[in-house]
């Protein structure tokens, strides 16, 4: 008997085949004396649609909701019906004995792997391959170690209240703000909170009232120190009070009445889960969170350089100390041999911060493996992102980094004057980025003090004002958010998982409900409207939260699907009711002056990463083309212009937008010819003619006269 291996998708499929043997290839699978190797193309089983109920649900109505069926079905997904066909015929092969479940060994992987054992009917074993990385040695070591197929049944559980909490409540929902407003409104458990807190953002920012203030700086020659008030503030925002602080300290003495020198230890950051890189690609190489998630799945799967990607954990575990030095001595090339090497003549220091299996849940945190890495293999966006991967990896076995931290504070004329110093004494973990940047995104004012340096100084010592600067500035409405920034807020208000979160925005985006502007998310006017049509229930992170905390005890055997599933189910029908109830009204934002050809509705505009599109908003008609400009090589006959190519309900024309006029394109098309053509055709046939024959030229030139003068 054989053991059928389902992986996830062809390219792990292909090499676990090669690992463990299997090396007939056939057009759906591998093959070997042991092992017949498969794979999915992601989810070949998903929850059936409406329609696939009752054919009435083909056509959306808001009287048909809520839909919530007795028992969730489930269907084969149309567009990979045939990679389903092929593992269904290797499931029911009479010689095949038990299966592997070797999908990626997260909440999903195991999902559609039991959607499809689900839909074959398959009741043979079945054992979970569980690695984190794809290297040779990781794959293995794992089929060495298989788990038991059951041991994973909680997950499935998870997983499966997941996708039906989204189906009944994203679906239901959705399908209610559609119909209601008579436009494509989208809604879930997760994307709408979202788009929740970069509303209240963007409100923030409106309401905020922007003031002018100023900052009192004393120059006392060998160091400077700024003005605060009582309340620690440095900003004065009264005019007068400030040229009344500025003549009273101007060449006033007074003595420093306190100095505090003490040296502060900063442990390097902790290594890299999913989010925190995602963080970090956005805010140091402007990725977006979808962007790092691609390019890091190339560096785990295609070449396989780093351990699993969609980790929520920052820690690794007791048994992977044996593994460090290899894994330090893979990355031991290029511009980190200096860094990593020093580190291979010793042991490793190993701190809580580093290895602690109590906060390690399925995977570790994100490193890089055994693999012997080519630099020169790599592409760019690949090379920047391993290349944080192997610093923050590195960087976890240096020291803490060590400075001195000075300070000041002046009392002069009853007024107060602070200054900080910082000297480093150890770089530490900080030597490992090269003097790169390390500090936080958020800055403000309580570090206007601080600089280089300061000299030696004494407490006691007496301290003259030889000048004052006034350095102006405005207080700043609080900051749009950044990828990273949100990706902070999604994981602390429990907002998804940090497989998921990366594709929440880009469902944001290509909703036309946010978009990027530079680094910055802003709402759109379709986003401002949703958000207030939607239920609040839904518009805030608090009843997401607490859903996905509950799937996470659902996961560790502490709560129960079917509590849960019920829950969902009042909430859906809670939803939907208050949609039906409102009495709001949807204006869409986008509207153009172009008209649909098929059906005469007015197009929406909407931004793409091609460009400018026009959509049509009838559902029946689906119509979209590009919004950009298109000119065409006709010349207005009056300002000689190139004219703008357009189409019609008659078909397509061009139009001078300067003169107003229109030419219809079509069969007459060629009946027009340019004076460039007339005359290149001219010039081509009035050679002189052998035999006396008659001019060609002479005959094409005149009929075209006679064409002009009909």
């Amino acid at each position: 008997m054989k053991t059928l291996v389902l992986a996830e998708k062809p390219s792990v499929a292909r090499e676990i085949a090669r690992v463990i043997g299997s090396r007939d290839k056939h057009k759906s699978h591998f093959e070997g004396p042991n092992y017949v190797v498969t794979w999915a193309l992601g989810h070949l089983v998903g929850l059936a649609e409406p329609e696939d109920y009752d054919a009435k649900f083909a056509t959306w109505a808001l009287e048909d909701l809520p839909i919530l069926p007795d028992k969730m079905k489930l269907k084969v997904l149309r567009e990979s019906s045939h990679q389903f066909k092929a593992v269904q015929q290797l499931m029911r092969r009479q010689d095949i004995g038990e299966m592997i479940v070797a999908t990626d060994a997260a909440r999903e992987g195991e999902l559609l792997a039991r959607w499809i054992m689900d839909m074959v009917k398959w009741n043979k074993p079945f054992q979970r391959l569980w690695i984190s990385s794809q290297t040779d040695k990781a794959i293995k070591e794992g089929f060495a170690s298989l788990k038991p197929g059951s041991q994973y049944e909680r997950l499935y559980h998870s997983a499966r209240c997941r996708a039906e909490a989204d189906w009944m409540v994203g679906l239901n929902v959705t399908r209610a703000l559609t119909t209601k407003f008579g436009a494509p409104l989208s809604a879930g458990r997760v994307q709408t909170p979202t788009l929740g807190m970069i509303m209240l953002r963007e409100n923030e920012i409106l309401r905020f009232r922007s003031e002018e203030y100023n900052m009192l700086r004393a120059d006392f020659g060998k160091f400077e120190a700024v003005w605060r008030g009582g309340n620690g503030d440095a900003r004065i925002f009264d005019a007068e009070r400030l040229n009344a602080l500025k003549q009273k300290l101007e060449g006033a003495s007074g003595n420093i009445a306190k100095l505090v020198k003490h040296e502060k230890t900063v442990p390097h950051p902790l290594a890299y889960d999913l989010t925190e890189l995602q963080r970090d690609a956005n805010r140091l190489l402007g990725f977006s969170a979808k962007q790092t998630s691609n390019v890091l799945q190339r560096l785990y799967e295609q070449h396989k350089l780093v351990t699993y990607p969609r980790t929520d954990s920052r820690y690794l575990t007791s048994d992977m100390t044996e593994t460090l030095k290899e894994r330090l001595t893979s990355v031991a090339i290029g511009p980190y041999a200096p860094l990593a090497r020093p580190l291979l003549r010793g042991s490793l220091q190993l701190s809580k911060r580093v290895v602690d299996d109590s906060k390690v849940t399925d995977h570790h945190a994100i490193i890089p493996t055994e693999q012997v890495v080519l630099l020169n293999a790599l592409s760019a966006d690949e090379r920047k992102l391993y290349d944080l991967i192997v610093r923050r990896f590195i960087s976890l076995f240096y020291p803490p980094a060590r400075f001195d931290q000075v300070s000041v504070t002046v009392e002069i004329a009853g007024e107060t004057l602070h200054a900080k110093g910082t000297t480093i004494k150890d770089a530490g973990w900080r030597a490992v980025y090269d003097g790169q940047a390390m500090e936080d995104e958020e800055g403000g004012e309580d570090d206007a003090e601080s600089g280089s340096a300061l000299p030696e100084l004494n407490q006691g010592e007496a301290a003259k004002v030889q000048r004052c600067r006034v350095t102006p500035g405005r207080t700043q409405p609080p900051k749009r958010y950044t990828e990273a920034a949100l990706l902070t807020q999604m994981e602390k208000h429990g907002l998804g998982t940090p497989a998921t979160r990366a594709d929440i925005i880009e469902k944001l985006v290509s909703s036309d409900t946010i978009e990027r502007q530079g680094n910055s998310l802003h709402p759109t006017g379709k986003g401002k409207q949703l958000i207030e049509l939607a239920p609040a229930d839904l518009r805030t992170p608090e009843l997401t939260a607490r859903w996905e905390a509950e799937l996470e005890r659902i996961a560790r055997g502490q709560g129960q699907p079917g509590p849960f599933l019920s829950g969902i189910r009042e909430m859906a029908v809670s939803l939907v009711q208050g949609v039906k109830r409102s009495d709001a009204t949807y204006k869409p934002h986008n509207v153009s002056n172009s008209h649909c050809p098929e059906c005469g509705t007015r197009l929406l505009e909407k931004k793409t990463g091609r460009g400018l599109m026009l959509l049509c908003p009838s559902e029946d008609c689906g119509y979209r083309r590009s919004g950009e400009k298109r000119l065409s090589n006709r010349r207005c006959p009056q300002c000689h212009k190139k004219m703008e190519l357009k189409e019609g309900k008659a078909g397509m024309y061009v139009q001078c937008i300067s003169c107003g006029i229109n030419e219809v394109l079509g069969k007459d098309k060629d009946k027009h010819m340019n004076k460039r053509e007339q005359q290149r055709l001219v010039k081509q046939y009035s050679q002189p003619q052998e035999s006396g024959g008659v001019n060609l030229g002479e005959l094409l030139k005149a009929a075209l006269e006679k064409k002009g003068d009909d």
